[in-house]
């Protein structure tokens, strides 16, 4: 049996122990200490972090752009343009023997119909973007020796911001520019959807046979206003209504989702057996009429169109760098390039659907 004294004393240590413990501090042999609980004297570990375990990877905020995917580029200007600009050719010619008839003539006719042309003209600026990128030579060195390079991060987070400004200029251009962009345009055709069988226009109150009559009419819309000459292959839909038909089943005893339901009886699928592309796109929340963009506020909006540079595109030039400039302790390099304008070449081959949620 260990003497009282003893016994006493190993208890002493143990409460003195747990005190100092709950205390977030530890105490070594040595007469040292340190704040780090996980610190014990017989691992030879003595230096705060010296058992941290430090992820070496670059976590990049949390963001999503989808702009490469959405739209195709017109890739023609360059950094020296200032605009960039197309053409809309009109034709018009009379008939022979009626004004709207065919151009039909006589072997001796003398006043033969001819072709009329009206070329006019859209110009939007391109916009120079730029973004300045530095560091000092002391911070270089130590980022360097930490295995983190302090200028490949910045580099990093300015393609970041590019990519974010053309996300946000492509989608719904921009307010302090007064630009807008392929959800917000002036030009295009907005109707609201029809309401379903219980009085409301929500996707959430909709059978999945009110759903394919809304999506079939934008569809129909579009193809009836091109003169029916093109039909829309992509539709966009806000991320809630677009989780719900991925979620929902067409009935309870079917195996299908309301998406692939769209999927496979939309007229474009029926009519020319070519697939209606639907995705989800974060910068239809709120942009119907009466909305405000960002903002789940009821006013969503659903858009088709046609992903070709014929119909609708986004002038883009390539992204530049100055050359590495010296200032004292300071590198600094700047990358520029141009903004231009959603082109909306026909902008008839657009539409949006207002209040599906």
């Amino acid at each position: 049996m260990k003497p009282m004294n003893l016994i006493a004393g190993a208890s002493a240590l143990a409460l003195a122990a747990a005190s100092e413990e709950t205390r977030g501090r530890r105490f070594t042999t040595d007469g040292l200490q340190t704040y780090d609980k996980a610190t014990i004297d017989s691992t030879g570990a003595f230096l705060n972090g010296e058992l941290e375990r430090l992820d070496q990877t670059l976590h990049m905020p949390l963001v999503s752009y989808t702009w490469a995917r959405d739209i195709d580029l017109r890739e023609d200007v360059t950094i020296a343009d200032e605009a960039s600009s197309f053409t809309n050719s009109s034709f018009a010619s009379p008939g022979g023997n009626k004004p709207r008839g065919k151009s039909w003539a006589a072997k001796t006719t003398n006043a033969t119909p001819g072709i009329s042309l009206d070329i006019g003209k859209t110009a939007n600026p391109l916009t120079l973007w730029a973004e300045e990128v530095g560091w000092t030579l002391p911070e270089l060195e130590s980022a360097s020796k930490l295995g983190r390079p302090v200028d490949q991060q910045k580099y990093n987070g300015m393609q970041l911001k590019w990519n974010m400004d053309i996300d946000e200029q492509v989608y719904v251009g921009d307010t302090q520019l007064n630009f807008s962009g392929l959800f917000n345009n002036a030009s295009v055709t907005a109707n609201a959807v029809a309401n379903g069988a219980l009085g409301s226009k929500l996707w959430t109150k909709k059978t999945p046979d009110e759903i394919l009559a809304d999506v079939n009419t934008l569809l129909n819309n579009v193809w009836e206003a091109s003169g029916w000459a093109q039909m829309p292959d992509q539709l966009r839909l806000p991320p809630t209504q677009y989780s719900y038909i991925v979620s929902q089943k067409v009935s309870n005893a079917g195996n299908v989702s309301i998406l692939k339901f769209l999927q496979e009886n939309n007229i474009l699928k029926t009519s020319e057996g070519r697939d209606l592309n639907i995705l989800p796109q974060k910068w239809l929340i709120g942009a119907a009429t009466g909305g405000t963009i960002g903002v789940a506020d009821g006013h969503n909006r659903m858009t088709a169109y046609t992903k070709n540079p014929d119909m609708v595109r986004f002038p883009l030039t390539l992204l530049n760098r100055t050359p590495i400039e010296n200032r004292g302790l300071w590198q600094i390099t700047t990358y520029y390039c141009r903004l231009g304008v959603v082109e909306f070449v026909y902008p008839e081959t657009v539409q949006y659907a207002d209040g599906i949620g």
